[in-house]
């Protein structure tokens, strides 16, 4: 299955993430871990990401596109992945499903982890790490709400959406997610007996 996970900073993705590739068996196609590892090489790629990261903005699309494009592209991707970090803006869904549709693959289903804003602020506050300042995560969310959280719409109309209650043990939210990719299977197996493909994407 190709699943897609959704969150703002802090709502727990890591965590849920690690269960999701160990549950389905899939590569953890992360773009956070791909930059970080981008920026320690102190590559062209990685230079661009640092400063924009620093400051609390999202990575730009052409360096964000490259590295997924080429993930994508590679073997154990394709019986599956788990994409986390990506896509983050509208255009990015958009150009995730052409990558796809050209490998005759499509989104199986799309997760967002729930959780509201003042438990996300409590939750940084809590962790205390030294990388944590109150401004960057605030300007982090504000970018979260405004440039990702449209993607709930677009996939909503997909038909590909559920939303799972990010409040919880890790464990009790797993067995939210696990109901959500059962009815993902459910649908993908109805397309499958019917003959028919996804519905055309709507337009961003």
């Amino acid at each position: 299955m190709r699943i897609i996970l959704i969150g703002p900073p802090g709502a727990g993705k890591g965590t849920q993430c690690q269960k999701l590739v160990e549950h389905l068996r899939v590569p953890h196609l992360s773009t956070g871990e791909m930059l970080r590892a981008a920026v320690r090489a102190g590559t062209p790629e990685g230079v661009q990401a640092a400063a924009s990261m620093e400051q609390g903005q999202l990575v730009p699309d052409p360096i964000i596109l490259g590295m997924v494009t080429k993930r994508l592209e590679a073997a154990d991707c394709r019986d599956g992945c788990l994409l986390d970090g990506f896509p983050r803006t509208l255009p990015q869904a958009a150009t995730l499903d052409e990558l796809l549709e050209r490998q005759a693959m499509s989104v199986d289903g799309v997760i967002e982890l729930a959780v509201p804003r003042d438990e996300l602020v409590r939750r940084m506050l809590a962790r205390k790490r030294a990388d944590d300042n109150p401004e960057i995560f605030a300007k982090r969310i504000a970018s979260f709400e405004v440039q990702t959280a449209p993607l709930l719409d677009y996939y909503h109309r997909q038909g590909k959406l559920a939303s799972v209650d990010g409040l919880g043990t890790a464990d009790e939210i797993f067995e939210r997610v696990q109901a959500a990719l059962e009815r993902f299977a459910r649908d993908r197996h109805v397309r499958a007996r019917q003959g028919r493909r996804d519905p055309p994407w709507p337009e961003v």
